[in-house]
This record gives structure tokens, C-alpha cells and sequence, in this order.
């Protein structure tokens, strides 16, 4: 009933905006009818269009703007032909512009989008909801990406094969474009119709202009593609292409004394193969064997004092390509707060550091395996003619070992089980595609868990079903997604599951979860159902409810970060539709959350509001505020009882400088505060960019965070089978800083540059432990040692409680400080299309500081220092065959 209220008041305030705005006319359709080239010469592809193959198709153009101001003519416009014969389609396409000599033919990596450019969307499925995107600027750099759920993702992992050229004269700016079409999927039918569309980016102007239009409140994207017609006697073509590689890799490193595993370097040289092969136009397998991800950027440096884990996105190819067909996010929703990053399938999970440790004494050296390789992995994917969207992921990570050495014998420990990972991914397209249901379905099996190992899953299954349906010309839309999942183990990694952060089952006061120490399986569910108004006119709604049951787990091929979770959220939304004297575009939200456990408890209610702005100079601004009259935590004291937390107001802002100048800027913050003064927070970071030509760029992103808290987690200690709950003030700083560097020497020609600097300290004081964790005044929540009561000798606080001159109980000194620095400098050579050289130099530097000094002592302490980086030194050459 808490849920269903708030719903359905949204429901009838969104049905009223509807009646109230349903009145704008049906866009009509534009056709572009494109002809065979039969026993024509092909163009040839050097961006000049003064081929004669040209002249058996009739101009199309009439572009109109459909940013900043929608439904007016373009500053210039764009006219384009199709052509096509037995294997490729072609697209040759004049940019109109009065000052050629001011063209803006800014060079960058492929999918870079920089300075003036035109796109191609083609939906040769034909099923409103997919299609293929090919971008070229006038610098001849290609943009390719894949286009799912009605444009709402756009997958620029995905790199075809494709040609193109431009030409700049007296007129303007010209393209030609090659596709093959083996890069394309579509039916068997004798006479085809795709879906069509063409953007245009003018850039001194940044707008965007269309050739089919699409008013802006218009919800979807390829749904209201236009149509190419003339498209007869197509023959699917089957794709087979190999890509074999080989890595020389060189590592170096400070060597330790005695240590046989830290001599200094290592050195090695390995191969693989990847592969692609269409098994019919419509479905494609995909092949790695021993894949090597050694040119893949690092994880940028985090850490997080919470105990849940960080989130890191995919950043390996075969894993990052055609990704979105597997995406299954549990609780995505337009007003956040709701764990957007939870997922059925994480691919990380595949290839993750070993979970295992050895058992070591004093003296023994361990060579400790930092990944887990991936011996072969596959995927099958793609979408039928008849709405069948379809994939598989098969992969197999080998069993690993760490070594120990004691100076006389060695010995290996098994730190990582042969483990099958399997993903099973299925969508159905219903109502003229504006309805779909699916399914997913995902297995983690694991061979022969010894007992070093033994704290793992044996075996893990999770699955869901989902569904949309959109109404209204896909005004309205009702989604679901529901989710289970069951694993299986010794009792000893069961219960280790029941008391992960994820669970935490043995918390005092939660009657409704316990531990079971006799388990060997556990079984949970979850799911998010919202209902929404996203199109035809000014304003938009979301509302619905998510949910996690206690035993539900997903983290052996997924990522979630707890469970034992409802929350409601309701989003609205206001939007310009046409610029003023001041803006391009406004837009004004509000939200709000509310969250219980499965135990009935009211753990959380915030509230938000914000807006955000694309001012006439085409700078970008936001600014929000949060305020949460309610929270508990059931995580906070890890096991113990569930801590009030005091109210807390809060507060986020940005702005951003006009993104085509060659001096860019951008500055963000935000902070929150406990009302009580019991905690408080502060981030600010800036950003700036420098281009000089356009060829290259610089540019910086430092930030620095302020957290004090009074209630910060240190430790629960058992005192003579009493737990103490302690907590400590903690003072703690951030700093870092990430820098780039790109130089373009041609589109196919890059070098670049990432690194970061990193350090993290905290410092604690006023220790503390919590006894009456609901007390509704932060000063009765806990009881404070006084300077009598505590003493720290050597690294460690003793503690005597009751005065009696006898240590109660001790703990180490949490002080800590983190300092890292990261880097890569890659240059990529594409030397024949999709076939590439990387050389590639890649620095690591992990240390703890010294948590008494300053932030930028620590620096140079530490990086700055005589302490040698783990250096990397590889080169990689790959070959794609097209057979």
C-alpha cells in the first residue's frame, strides 16, 4: 500500500499531462528510393563524388535543424545518394557551407566525433528498435557505434570494416562512404525496406540538423527513422573474419632481496586469436583464445571506507563489443538513487584476480598470480529478421596456482578453480515493436574447490524475465524485470555469504534474517517495476519500486552491492522545447526515494530537487539539492544493530564552458551535511582542456574531497563475549589528479597519454562504541572513551574500560594513507583497416604512506621518491583476415 499510493497519484497526474498535450501532428515519413548498380562501375571511394555511378540516383536533402531550435532550416544544408551493388552499399554526401576555409577538421581516435560531421543511421532490420551508425568528420576520422533499445544505448565498442574519404572545396565539404554489407544484418526478402536516417553536425554553430525530422519531445530514436526503399534482390553475406595476434611483453620492477619472485624483470612472449564468424547474415559466433587486454587503460584509483566494493567499468574488447545485447541492470531508472550499477552479468567477474590466498609462515616468499587468464571464451549474438534478439557467452578461466618459496623448497597452492562461466541472453519483439519480453539466464560453475578454496561458490545460477510495453506512439511505457538467483557450496561458503556486507544475516535486532550455519544453498529474488511518460510535450514522469530480497546474490558473474532492500522512487521532469534570449535548453526535476528492508523498517526517505541549463553561449550549468529527513543503515556497524543516522541536507553544482573552443573549462562540487553536525562532506574538482591544433590536446582533471564523520566503522571486538561496536572521528583527505594527452597524426596514426596521481589519508581520533544505536540524539548513540580510558603504544590502542589499571581489549592503529600513480602511453597504428600495431608503456605505483604527513608530502614521498614503479613495455601486432 506505501508503494501503491504514490503510483498511482503519478499515473493520474501523468494521464492528465497527456490529455492536456496530445495534439501534435504525425511527422510524416521520408523516403529515399536508391538503385543497383548492376554492370555500373563502383564509385571510387576519394571523397570527390564525380563518379558517373552517381547519376542513376536522384539527390535527397531538405535537412531540417533539429538543435537548438527544432523545426527551423539549418544554418547550410545536406544533401546525400545511396547507391548499392552485390556486396557493398555506398553513400556519397555534400555538406553545403559558405566558408570552406573555416571548416573545423579537428583529427582525433575512431569514435572521437570532433569538429564538423556526418552520420548515417541504417536500421536494416527494419525493426524500429536496433540500427547501425557510421559517422565520418571532415577530418576523415570514422565514427562507428551499434544502436539498441530505440536509441536509448550506443554501443561504440563495435568497429566494422567500413571505407570512407572527404574532400573540402569551394562549396563546402564532401564524404564518400563504402559499407560492406557482411558489416550489416537484414532479411532474406527479394525487396527490403530499411530504416534511414541523417545527422549533420555544424559545428561553429553546434547544431544539429536531420533529414528525417524528429520533434525533440518525440520519445525513441530509430522508431522515427525515415524509409530507403529500391533495396532488390539483396543476398545476406556470411562474415568470417580471423584476427591472430602476438604480444612481446618486458615487465620491471623494484627487486627485493632474497625474494626469488623479485628479481627485477620478467619477460614473455605470448599469442592468441580472435574470430568472427556469421553463422547466417542475422547471427554471429565470436572466438577468443587466450586473449590479451595488456593495451586496455587502468582502473582509474578509488577507495572506499564503506566495506561495499567499487564498481569499475569494462574496458576489454571482446567483452565491451556487443555488450549491450547482454546487459541486464537490475534497477535503472530515470531518478537514480536505485543501484544503477547492479547487474545480472558483470564481465570482470570473468578474468578477476585470484579470491584465494596461500597459507604462508614467516620467511616465505609468495608469487601471488594477479589475474586469472582466460583460456577461450565465445559469444553468440545478433537479431533475427522476426524480432528474436539472441545471445550466448561461454568462458573458461584456468585454475590457478601461487607459488611459495622459503629459501630451500617450494611448493604451489591453488588460489583460483578452473571456472565455466555461462550467459544466456534472449529478447522478442511484439506489437509492431513496441512491445518486447525476454529473459536471461546465467551459470558459474567451478571445478574441484580444495580447501584453501573452499570459502567459494561450487556453483551459481541467476536468471530473469523482462519486459516493456509502450503505448501511446511510445508516449507511455510499463517495464519490469525480475530476477532470482540460487548458489550452491560447503556450508562454510554459505555461511560466509550469509555474513558478506552484501547480507550481513547475523545483525543484532534483524528477526527477519539469521544464520544458518547447516546451509548449503541459498536462494533469493529481486526485480523493479515503473511505469513512465517520457514524450509529447514539456513535461515526464517516472515512478515505480525495486527490490532485493535478503538471500538474493549475484556476485560470482554479477555485481550487487547489497540486498534486504525496497525503495520506492517517483521522477518528474520539465523540458524547453525551443530556445529563448538566454538558453538553448532548461530543464527542472524533481525526486524522491524511500527505502525499507524486508523487516518492515522505514530506513531512508530523500528528497531532490534540480535543474540544468544549456545556455545561448552554449556553456552548461547544473545545480541540485538533497535533503533526507530519515536514514538508517543495516550496513553501517557490519553485523550490528541497525544505526540511525542524523538528517542531512546536501548539494551538487557544475558548469561548463563551450566544448568547441580550444581552451575548454569545467567545474564541478558538491558536499552534504549532517544537520547535527555529526558528519560532513566536500568535493571539488575542475577540469581544463587545451588545443592548440587540431591535432593535438591536453588536458588535467584534479579533484579534492574533504570526509569527516564522528561515526566512521573501525572495528566489532568481542570482549568477554560481549561485542564492542567501535567507532572513531575520522579526518580524511583526497587528492588526485588525472591527466591526458592526445596527438592525431592521421586517423589511423594516434598517440596518447593517461596518468594519475593518488592519495587517500585518514586520520582517527575520539574513539567510541555504539550502545544505543536508534537513539534519536547523536550524543546518546554512543559512549566515548576518555583520555584515561585509551592509550596508544606502538601502533596500538589499549584500552581499559572500567579503570582497573587491566587492557580490556586493544586494536591496531586505523591511521592509514594510500598513494598510488598510474599511467599508459599508447600509440596505435590502424595500418590496413581493422588490422593494428600498439606499442605501449604502462606504470604502476602502489604504496601506503605515512599517514602523518601532508597530502602532498606524501606525493612526493612516495611517487616523487627513490621507490622504482612496476614498469611495462609491450608491443602488439594484429591481422585481420576477411575471408
Amino acid at each position: 500500500m506505501k508503494l501503491l499510493i504514490p503510483m498511482c497519484c503519478a499515473f493520474f497526474l501523468a494521464q492528465t499531462t497527456l490529455v492536456g498535450q496530445d495534439t501534435i501532428n504525425t511527422v510524416p515519413k521520408k523516403v529515399y528510393t536508391t538503385k543497383a548498380l548492376n554492370n555500373l562501375k563502383a564509385p571510387d571511394i576519394d571523397g570527390m563524388l564525380d563518379d558517373a555511378s552517381w547519376d542513376i540516383v536522384e539527390w535527397t536533402g531538405d535537412y531540417i535543424e533539429n538543435q537548438p531550435d527544432e523545426n527551423t532550416a539549418p544554418s547550410y544544408q545536406t544533401k546525400f545518394k545511396i547507391v548499392y551493388d552485390k556486396r557493398f552499399l555506398y553513400i556519397g554526401v555534400r555538406c553545403y557551407d559558405a566558408e570552406p576555409q573555416n571548416i573545423v577538421k579537428r583529427l582525433s581516435r575512431r569514435d572521437g566525433f570532433e569538429g564538423d560531421w556526418v552520420e548515417f543511421n541504417i536500421d536494416s532490420y527494419h525493426d524500429k528498435r536496433t540500427a547501425f551508425s557510421f559517422t565520418i568528420t571532415a577530418a576523415g576520422v570514422k565514427g562507428d557505434e551499434f544502436i539498441s533499445n530505440n536509441g536509448e544505448d550506443w554501443d561504440g565498442s563495435w568497429n566494422p570494416i567500413w571505407y570512407v574519404k572527404t574532400n573540402v572545396d569551394t562549396e563546402g565539404w564532401t564524404a564518400e562512404l563504402k559499407i560492406p554489407l557482411s558489416q550489416l544484418k537484414f532479411g532474406s526478402g527479394k525487396e527490403q525496406v530499411w530504416g534511414l536516417q541523417s545527422t549533420r553536425r555544424f559545428f561553429r554553430a553546434e547544431e544539429r540538423s536531420l533529414w528525417q525530422r524528429k520533434p525533440i519531445d518525440t520519445p525513441g530514436w530509430v522508431s522515427e527513422f525515415g524509409e530507403l526503399h529500391g533495396l532488390i534482390g539483396l543476398e545476406p553475406q556470411k562474415q568470417l573474419e580471423i584476427q591472430p595476434y602476438t604480444v612481446a611483453n618486458r615487465e620491471t620492477f623494484e627487486a627485493e632481496d632474497g625474494n626469488p619472485f623479485r628479481d627485477g624483470d620478467d619477460n614473455q612472449i605470448t599469442a592468441g586469436l580472435d574470430a568472427k564468424i556469421g553463422v547466417t547474415n542475422d547471427l554471429t559466433i565470436d572466438l577468443t583464445v587466450n586473449p590479451d587486454f595488456g593495451q586496455v587503460e587502468a582502473d582509474p584509483s578509488a577507495i572506499a571506507l564503506d566495506g561495499f566494493q567499487i564498481f569499475f567499468r569494462e574496458q576489454r574488447p571482446f567483452f565491451v563489443e556487443n555488450k549491450n545485447i547482454f546487459d541486464y541492470t537490475v534497477s535503472n531508472s530515470q531518478a537514480g538513487n536505485t543501484f544503477g550499477f547492479d547487474n545480472v552479468f558483470y564481465s570482470r567477474r570473468i578474468g578477476r584476480s585470484p579470491q584465494g590466498f596461500p597459507n604462508t609462515s614467516d620467511g616465505d616468499f609468495v608469487d601471488q598470480p594477479e589475474n586469472t587468464p582466460i583460456l577461450g571464451a565465445a559469444k553468440f549474438s545478433g537479431k533475427t529478421q522476426d524480432g528474436w534478439s539472441i545471445g550466448v557467452l561461454e568462458s573458461v578461466t584456468a585454475k590457478r596456482y601461487a607459488t611459495i618459496a622459503n629459501g630451500t623448497d617450494r611448493r604451489k597452492e591453488i588460489v583460483e578453480p578452473l571456472t565455466n562461466y555461462f550467459v544466456s541472453r534472449i529478447q522478442k519483439d511484439f506489437n509492431e515493436n513496441n512491445t518486447f519480453i525476454g529473459g536471461i539466464f546465467t551459470a558459474t560453475n567451478r571445478d574441484a574447490l580444495t580447501e584453501r578454496v573452499s570459502f567459494l561458490h561450487r556453483a551459481a545460477y541467476s536468471g530473469g524475465l523482462d519486459f516493456k510495453h509502450q503505448w501511446n506512439e511510445r508516449d507511455w511505457y510499463l517495464e519490469g524485470r525480475f530476477i532470482w538467483s540460487h548458489v550452491l557450496g560447503s556450508a562454510e561458503a554459505i555461511q560466509n555469504t550469509q555474513e558478506s556486507i552484501t547480507h550481513l544475516f547475523q545483525r543484532v535486532g534483524a528477526d527477519h534474517v539469521e544464520v544458518d550455519p547447516d546451509k548449503t544453498s541459498l536462494t533469493g529474488s529481486g526485480g523493479n517495476l515503473k511505469i513512465g511518460k517520457i514524450g509529447n510535450g514539456h513535461w515526464r514522469f517516472e515512478s515505480g519500486a525495486t527490490w532485493r530480497s535478503p538471500e538474493l546474490e549475484l556476485n560470482d558473474i554479477g555485481f550487487q552491492r547489497q540486498a534486504d532492500d525496497i525503495r520506492h522512487y517517483t521522477w518528474v521532469g520539465y523540458q524547453t522545447l525551443k530556445p529563448d534570449n538566454s538558453f538553448r535548453r532548461v530543464g527542472i526535476n524533481y525526486n524522491h526515494w524511500s527505502v525499507w528492508d524486508f523487516g518492515g523498517n522505514h530506513n531512508s526517505l530523500r528528497f531532490n530537487t534540480n535543474t540544468w541549463q544549456n545556455w545561448k553561449n552554449n556553456w552548461f550549468s547544473n545545480i541540485g539539492f538533497n535533503y533526507a529527513p530519515i536514514q538508517y543503515s543495516n550496513f553501517a556497524l557490519r553485523g550490528g544493530p541497525r544505526l540511525r543516522q542524523s538528517p542531512e541536507i546536501g548539494f551538487f553544482n557544475s558548469v561548463g564552458t563551450d566544448g568547441r573552443k580550444k581552451v575548454r573549462l569545467n567545474m564541478f562540487h558538491n558536499g552534504r551535511k549532517a544537520t547535527d553536525n555529526s558528519y560532513e562532506s566536500y568535493n571539488i574538482g575542475f577540469g581544463v582542456t587545451y588545443q592548440p591544433i587540431n591535432a593535438l590536446s591536453f588536458s588535467a582533471r584534479p579533484s579534492y574531497n574533504i570526509n569527516n564523520d564522528q561515526l566512521q566503522f573501525v572495528s566489532n571486538i568481542d570482549v568477554n563475549g560481549d561485542t564492542r561496536y567501535l567507532n572513531g572521528t575520522i579526518a580524511q583527505r583526497t587528492l588526485s589528479m588525472s591527466f591526458r594527452m592526445n596527438y592525431n597524426i592521421n586517423p589511423n596514426l594516434t598517440i596518447q597519454y593517461w596518468g594519475q596521481p593518488f592519495i587517500s589519508r585518514g586520520r582517527y581520533s575520539d574513539f567510541k562504541v555504539v550502545d544505543n544505536a536508534e537513539a534519536a540524539r547523536f550524543e546518546d548513540r554512543f559512549s566515548a572513551y576518555g583520555g584515561g580510558q585509551i592509550q596508544l603504544n606502538e601502533g596500538t590502542y589499549n584500552v581499559d574500560e572500567n579503570l582497573d589499571g587491566v587492557t580490556d581489549f586493544s586494536f591496531g592503529d586505523p591511521d592509514f594513507a594510500f598513494v598510488q600513480f598510474r599511467s599508459n602511453l599508447v600509440a596505435r597504428w590502424e595500418y590496413i583497416p581493422g588490422s593494428e600495431i600498439f606499442l605501449v608503456w604502462s606504470q604502476d605505483l602502489s604504496r601506503s604512506g605515512n599517514p602523518q604527513d601532508g597530502l602532498f608530502q606524501g606525493l612526493e614521498n612516495t611517487i616523487f621518491g627513490n621507490e622504482k614503479p612496476q614498469n611495462i613495455f609491450l608491443i602488439k601486432a594484429t591481422y585481420r583476415f576477411i575471408l
